[in-house]
């Protein structure tokens, strides 16, 4: 589809960027406005004055996540179904009661849980304090329809440890109950509000809850009906620690939605980078903020070693859910299989690469530098710098890191990346920089000659690093990052561009773009978008502003972009952990977003 319209909308494009505003910069100059930059800042803004109850199926920003049935019998429980038809986003919920079975019924939607050392949450009925805090919030607004329409069903929030005539009974029983008591739904969605203005709202562990019974739907056997966007509103913004959501949600019949509430850490670590380029420090801060309590937060782990993704949203664990160290943690992603009914974990996130935690320290320097207290940030850097020190290796560069589980479950990794040990050149130099401590910066020069003994002068290229015994070349896939950060981070240290983007061209070119290695299979944009600044370092305007111009036409209307132009875009790897081709899909992606706003602002990152 892209194609057809290229010829028009790289013209468009060019005079978008040619009248785009400018910002003003650190030492007086200015800098293009980036839309990209515009729609990163815009997704953490839109979660400043709410708090989801549901928003999608096992969305990280739901909240309330437990479900506790209440009826007239115990026997022949109905189940919820959290994936079905929504009225907006990609599900809603379809609840379900015989009527003649049940009397009455319901669902609390209750906070739970986790004691220190459980691995599943516990249901609480306001026997522990652990409701949530939502003195504010101005009112409870939902979505909601019948199957038919005619259905009577009350809907209400707070109540958790509640007796229907004494009110509260339970040592932490909510502090209010409110509701809108029996509406008649129709057969076509319907937004609703409780009003909450007023109401002592310190402590609620049942964020909302519905009920019927056979009373208000005479002569109803089997009743259904459907809710959506289930969220609290505040009065005023205010804006929390919290990862970015790496993909845009995709259904639960669609495989890849496992990641739809991922918040990969190179991810949101670029994002912030490019926040605090483009001059959006607060914004910055929410996400290195976010960082810092992961480093001083792991459920298990000690200061400084990072997982590759959290559970994108806000980053603390609910109310009274504890890891085995007995205190709040960092939340972890995660999905959840219907067939089972169980949540898991993810191999590759709960992992730790090296490459990762090069782009958290990048993040934090960036974000310190111009914080109005650097210092916790400079202390959670100096905890994840010399937790990476521990994978220096003695013959050359900085192992991969860990996978697996924390415990006996994890396996260090003992190949060398590439692209890794290119990001230690410039996390370790600008640390160096920041602190003035020298041990940095012999850190950047070990990673430095790892990379350019990855260099073969004769085809013009880096290869992708090492085997598992690191020390013999993986020759077998040449990556498309690894040489265009290599021109990125070696700057005058690496004077050969011509040759390496020589062989970028013959060898990755393809649409218009670039793919991420040799196949020339589809356009990867975050590539795409380092092809641009490569071009951009050595010297070569014009280039860089036609490819620009290329990811321009192709970036979507609010400013984001997909991952590649087209589904099964191959990397020549496999997905850490599983027998799985990795691929890039026609995805809108914060990676390939956060690549294009460099690319718009003119930014290396490595710099």
């Amino acid at each position: 589809m892209f194609n057809r319209m290229i010829s028009i909308r790289v013209i468009v494009a060019l005079l978008v960027s040619a009248m785009a505003a400018s910002a003003p910069v650190p030492g007086g100059t200015t800098r293009a406005e980036s839309t990209a930059a515009n729609a990163l800042v815009a997704q953490l803004a839109a979660m400043d004055s709410v708090l989801y109850v549901y928003k999608d199926f096992a969305d990280g920003a739901n909240n309330f996540t437990q479900k506790a049935w209440m009826g007239s019998s115990d026997s022949n429980v109905p189940e919820m179904d959290e994936a079905a038809e929504g009225v907006s986003g990609i599900t809603g919920i379809r609840a379900e009661i015989d009527l003649k079975k049940h009397t009455w019924g319901g669902y609390l939607f209750v906070n739970g849980v986790l004691p220190a050392g459980k691995t599943n949450p516990e249901s609480d009925f306001g026997n522990v304090g652990a409701g949530f805090d939502l003195t504010g919030a101005k009112k409870l607004v939902f979505s909601a329809r019948g199957e038919r329409g005619g259905e009577r069903v009350e809907f209400f929030a707070g109540g958790l440890g509640w007796d229907e005539r004494l009110g509260p009974t339970a040592k932490f029983a909510d502090t209010a109950k409110v509701s809108l008591g029996y509406i008649t739904l129709g057969a076509s969605w319907r937004q609703y509000e409780i009003p909450l203005v007023g109401k002592n709202l310190s402590s609620i562990g049942s964020g909302f809850g519905w009920v019927t019974n056979n009373t208000n739907n005479p002569g109803v056997g089997a009743l259904s009906f459907y809710m959506d966007d289930i969220r609290y509103e505040f009065e005023k913004p205010s804006p929390k620690p919290m990862f970015l959501q790496s993909y845009a949600a995709v259904r639960p019949d669609n495989d890849d939605y496992i990641i739809n509430n991922f918040g990969y850490l190179y991810d949101s670590s670029g994002a912030a980078i490019v926040m605090s380029y483009a001059g959006k420090h607060e914004r910055a801060r929410q996400i290195a903020d976010a960082i810092v309590y992961c480093t001083e937060n792991d459920r298990y782990f000690p200061a400084g070693h990072l997982r590759n993704a959290y559970s994108g949203g806000a980053v603390e664990s609910f109310p009274n859910w504890y890891s085995g160290k007995g205190k709040a943690f960092a939340r972890l992603p995660g999905f959840y299989d219907q067939k089972d009914k169980k949540w898991y974990e993810d191999y590759y996130s709960v992992s730790t690469s090296t490459g990762n935690l090069a782009w958290a320290l990048l993040a934090l320097i960036e974000v310190g530098r111009n914080a109005p207290e650097p210092e916790r940030y400079m202390r959670a850097a100096k905890e994840i710098a010399d937790f990476i020190l521990t994978l220096k290796s003695d013959t050359g560069g900085f192992t991969g890191g860990f996978e697996g589980w924390e415990g006996k479950d994890l396996i260090s990794v003992t190949y060398k990346s590439t692209e890794h040990n290119l990001d230690l050149i410039a996390a370790y130099r600008k640390l160096a920089d920041w602190t003035g401590i020298k041990s940095y910066r012999a850190a950047s020069e070990h990673a430095k000659a790892f990379v350019l003994s990855m260099y073969d002068a004769k085809l013009g290229c880096f290869y992708t690093g090492t085997a598992s015994d690191g020390v013999t070349i993986n020759k077998s896939v040449l990556p498309l990052d690894c040489n265009t950060w290599a021109i990125l981070a070696l700057g005058d240290d690496f004077p050969d561009y011509a040759k390496t983007l020589n062989f970028i061209e013959e060898n990755m070119a393809v649409g218009g773009g670039y793919d991420f290695d040799q196949n020339k299979d589809g356009v990867w944009f975050e590539g795409t978008a380092q092809a641009a600044l490569a071009y951009k370092q050595a010297g070569n305007e014009a280039k860089y502003r036609e490819i620009l111009a290329f990811m321009n036409a192709n970036a979507n209307p609010d400013g984001t972009i997909t991952a590649s132009d087209r589904d099964g875009v191959s990397t020549g790897f496999n997905v850490s952990g599983l027998d799985m081709a990795w691929e890039y899909g026609k995805r809108t992606h914060v990676g390939a977003t956060m690549w294009l706003a460099f690319a718009q602002l003119g930014v290396n990152p490595f710099e």
